[in-house]
């Protein structure tokens, strides 16, 4: 029995202190998280509203080209779009 003891004391220590290293290195990624380069990037945000931009512009031409409207009345909402 001491024999045992003996050996689960040095367990128990290396244990614990592999417990310390790991909580350690998961406070470090949830900060890293936080703090992710570009997340306040105000470049990043002006590329998220020109995506938004063209998104939205890609949508009007798909609904142009589906509508199966004459010849005339596509040309007059593309003019439409235009002065806009």
């Amino acid at each position: 029995m001491e024999g045992i003891l003996a050996l689960l004391i040095p367990f128990g220590a290396f244990a614990v202190a592999g417990f310390a290293i790991w909580t350690s290195h998961q406070r470090k990624l949830i900060k890293m998280r936080g703090e992710f380069p570009g997340a306040n990037d105000p470049d990043a945000e002006r590329l998220r509203q020109e995506m938004k931009y063209l998104k939205d512009r890609v949508a009007v031409l798909e609904q142009i080209t589906t509508d199966g409207h004459s010849t005339k009345q596509l040309e007059s909402e593309i003019e439409q779009l235009r002065d806009r």
